[in-house]
């Protein structure tokens, strides 16, 4: 592998990590538009190029959600029994994302994921208000939010932290748990999501050596190595850097690759 594409994979996996921890955004956020760029710049995935990045990235936070979700465990900032609850419709909604990924053209998932980032990218740049709390669903009702959150957080690589998070909080949870919660909430995504998209993308035409499905594990690899260093580092600059600020360049800077995916 070329230097400069080894360094981008390792410098894709700090920035995920730093910003993960400064900025509590997912660090599939970063992973799928910079996987993007460099299967492109190497010639890799074809036509498959947005279905490789996004497995990539789920697969990569299988390693980082797991260390995540450990790490608030040993804080006591997980609701297991919520977990527990949502699991199963993650699970199945991953599938379903994944399969439904698997049928999408290239053009409609990155246009997806571009409007997803607009979703972000606004979400760092408007401040939210105060909504009205509401109890948690039933049984069902929480299998049904799963379903949702698997879904959609497969079809764009994350680890649902954007979506749970606030659900949670809405429901009186409060919100160190629901940060710690959905960061275990986002290891059955990443698995089943990646699962998925090993399954959809074998044997398809196009894709790289040392990739299984739309996984591509040399990359993985590279940006675990990078990433989960990094996360620690972006909690500590969190209580060090004016965050506000540095939040709103961020969502800028989203805003502007959201565009730039869209109209590519």
């Amino acid at each position: 592998m070329p230097l400069f594409d080894l360094t981008g994979f390792l410098l894709t996996g700090v920035l995920s990590g730093l910003l993960a921890g400064l900025f509590g955004v997912g660090g599939g956020v970063i992973m799928v538009p910079a996987l993007m760029f460099l299967f492109g710049h190497l010639g890799i995935g074809g036509d498959w190029v947005p279905h490789l990045a996004v497995g990539t990235s789920l697969a990569t936070i299988v390693g980082t959600g797991a260390a995540s979700a450990l790490a608030h465990h040993r804080r006591g900032g997980v609701r297991w029994d919520l977990v527990a609850g949502l699991a199963p419709g993650i699970v199945l909604g991953a599938w379903a994302g994944a399969a439904i990924a698997g049928v999408m053209p290239e053009l409609w998932l990155k246009r997806l994921f571009a409007a997803f980032l607009l979703y972000v990218s606004l979400r760092m740049l408007v401040p939210s208000r105060a909504a009205s709390q509401r109890p948690l669903p039933t049984k069902a009702g929480l299998w049904a939010v799963g379903g949702g959150i698997g879904a959609l957080s497969a079809l764009v690589g994350i680890g649902g932290g954007t979506i749970s998070v606030p659900f949670l909080a809405r429901c009186g949870v409060a919100m160190r748990q629901a940060v710690g919660t959905s960061a275990a909430c986002g290891l059955p995504i990443a698995v089943a999501g990646a699962i998925g998209f090993v399954v959809v993308g074998w044997a398809r035409d196009g894709l790289p050596a040392f990739s299984t499905g739309f996984v591509y594990w040399p990359a993985v690899l590279l940006m675990l190595v990078a990433s989960m260093p990094a996360a620690p580092l972006g909690v500590r600059l969190a209580h060090r850097l004016p965050v506000g600020l540095l939040k709103r360049a961020f969502g800028c800077f989203l805003l502007l690759v959201a565009v730039r995916l869209a109209l590519t």
